[in-house]
């Protein structure tokens, strides 16, 4: 069954994919460095204000991971990015010899208007206000999604 699943994939028109990462527009590895500069200035907004918002509760120790957003192949317009979070709580019984972690992930989708492009995306979001812009075509920021998802 693998094997014919590998053929298939094998077998498959090239150009077939509809998508690719943000950091593979408009070929493979191109757009690592912008998309980074995106990437790092929303982290470093999330990073600021942690300590006084969403790592208040439970998990305190939450971390921003990935930030992928899936482009258009033919049109570079970006068709919808998520944004990997991790977080865990960990404390001690006293009753039991081992600590207890409760962890999580979670994927916050951000909201971007279809037909957005990449570069206008990358534009917006990539100076040192980056978390409370509003995203291309919104009056919503990063910022806002996340407090819908963490």
């Amino acid at each position: 069954m693998i094997a014919a699943a590998a053929l298939l994939v094998a077998l498959a028109p090239l150009g077939a994919e509809r998508y690719v990462d943000a950091r593979d527009y408009p070929r493979a590895g191109a757009g690592e460095a912008g998309f980074g500069v995106l990437e790092r200035a929303l982290v470093r907004g999330f990073d600021y204000i942690c300590g006084d918002t969403f790592c208040e509760g439970d998990y305190g120790n939450l971390r921003a991971l990935q930030l992928r957003c899936a482009v258009s192949r033919d049109g570079g317009t970006v068709a919808g990015c998520l944004w990997s979070f991790a977080g865990s709580h960990a404390d001690v019984d006293p009753a039991e010899p081992a600590p207890r972690v409760d962890a999580r992930t979670w994927a916050c989708a951000l909201p971007v208007v279809p037909g957005t492009s990449l570069g206008t995306l990358l534009d917006r979001l990539r100076g040192p206000d980056a978390l409370d812009t509003p995203l291309p075509g919104t009056d919503v920021s990063t910022y806002e999604a996340l407090t819908d998802c963490l």
